[in-house]
């Protein structure tokens, strides 16, 4: 195997020259520097990359902490940040935090330590104050999809207000006259504003009551079991909007169980978009994010900061649309809208 010694040797320069090359640290005039490239090219050099990230404290890495790889929302988040990455010749290092703010405090540590060279994090757990704390360590950092504008970072997100009005307003549109809904787990920043569109939405109707409301976790089973509970204290319901689709296709699960019909007797309308709303029978509605997109800029902001041309920190919030499917078609009319058109 080739050694930069070999290189220097072929090129006839100095092995410190063949270093500025490689690192693009410090003068080195064009022909010297093609000499150099052809050297390596013909030994077939591969440079030692621990050396390296030692030598410029730079590792050509960057992390994702994710609350939660299980859930088909996070895998699509990821691909788009790692096909950003990759066209700026980066890896992406994946951390799954389970939502336990001392592992992503743990995990930030670590990398700083390995000289990774940016964050970006879809925490739930994140506050005002972790995020100053965070920002000492000196890291370039995008919180995504699960924070509100603290001013200190780019956050890149959905507006989840409106789009949980534009279930609710669509359910009504096909003639739900009882609407409940599977919250996500409180105090999660999206659950928290999915379940205020709700109650904004249906506070002017006779039948609205805060136990036509039952967390489901962001999970199958969690929607499952808050069906079953929605179920038997108003039995009359005939429309379901979950916080996310993973509690839709538990409420799907939960009434398929109890021999109701979705969606004559009762029609769900689920949020987030994910791939497997195209799967159950029938398809769900849901209100989808542009998931690839928001990790897609996420990255992108990420890397503007660590290049130094992004001086100011926003809020980047998305529009969501309306998909309608099977799991609402009473009227056999297929829909699909913006938020914004809708208030």
């Amino acid at each position: 195997m080739a050694t930069i010694k070999d290189v220097a040797r072929l090129a006839g320069v100095s092995v410190a020259t063949v270093s500025r090359v490689l690192n693009k640290n410090g003068y080195v005039n064009q022909e010297t520097e093609l000499r150099v490239l052809a050297a390596i090219d013909q030994l077939e050099y591969q440079p030692n990359l621990v050396a390296r990230t030692l030598a410029n404290k730079r590792s050509g890495t960057i992390a994702l902490i994710l609350p939660d790889i299980t859930n088909p929302f996070f895998p699509e988040l990821a691909r788009a940040i790692e096909d950003v990455a990759r066209s700026h010749q980066y890896t992406v290092i994946l951390c799954n935090s389970d939502d336990q703010f001392a592992r992503e405090i743990s995990y930030v540590e670590l990398l700083a330590q390995k000289y990774i060279e940016g964050i970006i994090f879809a925490s739930n757990t994140l506050s005002t104050e972790d995020i100053i704390r965070l920002k000492n360590q000196k890291l370039p950092m995008v919180v995504l999809d699960r924070a509100l504008d603290y001013g200190y970072c780019n956050v890149v997100r959905c507006n989840n207000y409106l789009g949980a009005k534009l279930a609710v307003d669509h359910l009504l549109s096909i003639g739900c006259q009882k609407i409940a809904h599977i919250s996500g787990a409180a105090p999660f920043i999206t659950a928290m504003e999915r379940l205020r569109g709700y109650e904004d939405r249906i506070r002017t109707y006779e039948w609205s009551s805060p136990d036509l409301t039952e967390p489901g976790h962001f999970t199958l089973e969690g929607g499952r079991q808050a069906t079953l509970e929605l179920l038997r204290r108003h039995p009359d319901l005939d429309g379901i909007f979950a916080g996310n689709d993973l509690m839709a296709i538990g409420a799907l699960k939960a009434l398929r169980q109890l021999g109701i019909e979705v969606p004559r007797q009762v029609s769900i309308c689920g949020f987030d978009g994910i791939a497997l709303t195209e799967i159950t029978e029938p398809e769900l509605t849901t209100v989808a994010q542009p998931i690839y997109e928001m990790g897609a800029t996420a990255a992108k902001l990420l890397f503007a900061e660590i290049q130094g041309t992004l001086e100011n920190k926003q809020v980047y919030e998305l529009d969501v649309s309306l998909i309608q499917r099977a799991s609402t078609e009473r009227s056999g009319d297929v829909v699909e809208s913006k938020d914004s058109g809708r208030r």
